[in-house]
């Protein structure tokens, strides 16, 4: 059992599909803060992609795709953070803090209120900060129809606007403003690819509890349940044979086109023929772009993993789609 007052402190990262959060995340394991960080990764969908794009490190890094972190694997979330304190109890582990990246569909109020009606847990662990990354391109249009993207605003103690490169100054200014209107007393940072300086963001013990039972006045009931658009699926690929790169980037160039509205996040690893690196493939709404990440390594299986977060999605006839794309 820690001493009273040495609790573990916890970040929780949010924010809607697509605004920044592992870009976030991999700045902050990449600092020289001299702190070892346990990372929490949970997404969307049964293909972990965000977890393989976390930077090699030397931090113990848990996966969660097998649910949503605020609702369905709650539980799992709770197992996990046990498991930590006994194995750095036991020095099979030693970390310093806990960074929790949550899926884009998560409402953050359940993963706080974890932390906060676990009589166990609220001994070992303290949140420090909840940071919501905001994709300056995209959030208005997913602020007027998602409940999500307004809680993980409503809740935030830091907002991080991202993307402020595809911004003018003017709809930065009205976007401010939306938002203040959700939350009036959040600390607001602004950035492009997230690029922020990470003491803004740890040991600053911005939470506060009087202020979040503002927002959420059963925040310390354990009757929060939080359901998603039954709309909103996910549809995922992994594929070993290789991908044929002009037949896939006309394959995206029409999907996209003809279901960019409907395509709220879609990611992959892909493995392209004749190219010796992995290629990263992420894109939002018509938004998207590739690159060449690092070579396969030696004895990796070399395969390719795409999901895609969607309404009004069509999985045969995706999945048909896909498989024209191989090699």
């Amino acid at each position: 059992m820690l001493a009273k007052g040495k609790q573990i402190p916890v970040t929780i990262l949010t924010g809607y599909l697509g605004a920044g959060k592992t870009t976030l995340l991999n700045r902050i394991l990449a600092e020289k803060h001299n702190q070892k960080v346990a990372v929490i990764v949970n997404e969307y969908g049964e293909v972990g992609i965000d977890n393989q794009l976390v930077i090699n490190s030397d931090e113990e890094i848990i996966e969660m795709n097998n649910g949503c972190i605020c609702c369905t694997v709650r539980g799992d979330l709770v197992n996990i953070l046990r498991t930590l304190v006994f194995a750095k109890e036991e020095n099979q582990v030693h970390f310093d803090r806990v960074v929790i990246e949550t899926t884009g569909l998560a409402d953050p109020a359940p993963v706080a209120q974890t932390f906060l009606i676990d009589q166990d847990l609220a001994e070992q662990f303290i949140i420090d900060s909840i940071v919501t990354v905001v994709d300056g391109k995209h959030i208005s249009r997913h602020l007027d129809v998602k409940d999500e993207a307004q809680e993980q605003i409503a809740f935030a103690d830091v907002i991080l606007l991202n993307k402020l490169d595809l911004l003018q100054k003017r709809e930065q200014l009205q976007l401010e403003e939306r938002i203040n209107m959700i939350n009036p007393t959040a600390k607001w940072l602004f950035a492009e690819y997230c690029d922020i300086a990470i003491d803004d963001i740890l040991n600053i013990q911005s939470f506060n509890l009087k202020d979040k039972l503002r927002i959420h006045p059963h925040l310390l009931e354990d009757h929060h349940h939080h359901h998603h658009d039954d709309h909103i699926k996910s549809i995922a690929f992994v594929e070993e044979q290789p991908l044929d790169q002009l037949k896939l980037d006309r394959w995206m160039s029409w999907l996209i086109q003809e279901k960019g509205e409907d395509l709220l996040r879609y990611k992959g690893i892909l493995n392209i023929d004749g190219v010796e690196e992995r290629v990263i493939f992420q894109g939002i709404h018509m938004l998207f772009a590739g690159k060449k990440d690092r070579k396969w390594r030696d004895g990796e299986v070399r395969r390719s993993q795409f999901i895609f977060i969607g309404k009004q999605l069509d999985r045969e006839a995706l999945i048909k789609q896909f498989e024209q794309c191989l090699a």
